[in-house]
């Protein structure tokens, strides 16, 4: 499964797109962000995203998690968001 970077001055209806055409093809998303900013809009289509799915009678639940990138050789802590049937 693909990951969905998001960053700050990703558009929030078009990340949410991609996350409901996820979770439609494959049963579930990861979406991950760097920085208050990214984590705003990745959130943001979180949110806009399952209302897009709840159309489709697809029930999502979104689970939080920290995890650790590589990029340009530092270590950064991403926040990470699974969006899944529930």
């Amino acid at each position: 499964m693909d990951i969905i970077k998001v960053s700050a001055k990703s558009r929030s209806t078009s990340v949410a797109g991609a996350i409901a055409g996820v979770v439609r093809e494959i049963g579930r998303a990861e979406v991950q962000a760097i920085g208050a900013g990214a984590v705003n809009q990745a959130i943001k289509a979180t949110a806009i995203a399952m209302g897009y799915l709840s159309q489709d009678g697809i029930d999502v639940i979104c689970i939080p998690s920290f995890t650790e990138v590589i990029i340009e050789a530092q270590e950064r802590t991403a926040l990470r968001f699974l969006v899944e049937p529930r």
